[in-house]
């Protein structure tokens, strides 16, 4: 079976080829993405992972692979800033409090489709407003859903995480690897 994964995220890429089943191909998916009214948080995640593997053109003998990532404060999402501006907000928002992150993954093969969710509960440290600046100033936070990512200068901020660190980083590799195996990937392993 040969691997398609529906995403532009270099962090899924990245934690596949270290799960050692890196993709065959990459096919990135162009759909709306926008939060319905009254949507809930995991809701959405998963609404927004199946979305997107239903909307690459699945070949003979492929799976498709997607997943969507989202932060939650409460019933509140913060996706990915639009700018610096919104990048500063979400993180006063984070700032001191605990959050979920939520994602969903979605596996597709001609016959049949899977779909997981996995949420962790984190908390990020009080920042100060150097810490804040100086992490905008990065440009860290663009393309990353809450503003931030673990796997980088923002691990710093994080003292306390229960769950899947891999979910926050954008693919629970545990939970993908059982369904991309009930679909026929990486079965030898």
């Amino acid at each position: 079976m040969r691997l398609v994964l529906a995403s532009a995220s270099p962090r899924r890429l990245e934690l596949l080829r270290q799960a050692g089943i890196p993709p065959d191909e990459l096919r990135i998916p162009g759909i709306d993405e926008s939060i319905r009214h009254g949507e809930m948080p995991r809701d959405y995640c998963r609404r927004i992972a199946s979305t997107k593997a239903d909307s690459v053109t699945l070949g003979e003998g492929e799976v498709i692979l997607a997943a969507d990532t989202t932060v939650a404060v409460g019933r509140r999402m913060l996706g990915k800033p639009e700018n610096a501006v919104e990048a500063e907000r979400f993180l006063r928002q984070l700032s001191g409090r605990r959050h979920r992150v939520i994602t969903a993954v979605a596996v597709r093969s001609e016959t049949r489709s899977w779909l997981r969710d996995v949420s962790a509960l984190l908390r990020m440290k009080r920042l100060t407003e150097r810490e804040i600046r100086t992490y905008i100033e990065s440009g860290e936070w663009d393309g990353k859903a809450g503003a931030y990512g673990i796997q980088g200068r923002a691990g710093a901020f994080i003292p306390w995480i229960s769950g899947s660190y891999t979910a926050v980083v954008g693919l629970p590799l545990t939970e993908t690897l059982a369904l991309l195996k009930a679909a026929g990937v990486g079965s030898q392993n």
